[in-house]
């Protein structure tokens, strides 16, 4: 996603971060499989770190998005009242894949993380398009 914005010119103006619902590889790098997926589309994750969600993102954050329902429900149930229209699933801005969910490659085989990753740009491609191009509020002029 951080490559994405950089290509379409809105660091300056989108912020991304990456966590996860549960705690089980806090502090660890990437799956290498993932790294090695990454690395041959020209993403680079070896200085990446797991983190856990966390109370403060949910204030942070204009979005938070989940790769599964599984992670969505854990979202949902740790959101503070008022926040639960932050809360989507990635695959939602996708445009050419119609899969609702990423599957999680960790049991499969490195292929899978191929094609998990296929699932990510296309779903970040659509999302940072809508970031990068705001919709114009109904009654504001343009120019």
């Amino acid at each position: 996603m951080r490559k994405l914005i950089v290509d379409a010119g809105q660091e300056d103006r989108i912020m991304v971060a990456s966590a996860g619902t549960h705690d089980y590889h806090v502090g660890q790098p990437p799956d290498p499989r993932a790294q090695a997926a990454a690395r041959r589309r020209g993403y680079e994750l070896t200085g990446l770190r797991a983190r856990q969600v966390s109370q403060p993102d949910f204030i942070r954050f204009d979005l938070l998005l989940a790769m599964d329902f599984n992670n969505f429900a854990a979202l949902q149930e740790m959101c503070p009242v008022g926040h639960q229209q932050k809360l989507g699933l990635l695959m939602t801005y996708a445009k050419r894949r119609k899969a609702s969910i990423v599957h999680d490659p960790y049991y499969r085989s490195a292929k899978d993380f191929d094609l998990v990753i296929d699932s990510i740009e296309d779903a970040c491609n659509g999302l940072v398009e809508i970031l990068a191009n705001p919709p114009v509020p109904v009654g504001e002029k343009l120019g």
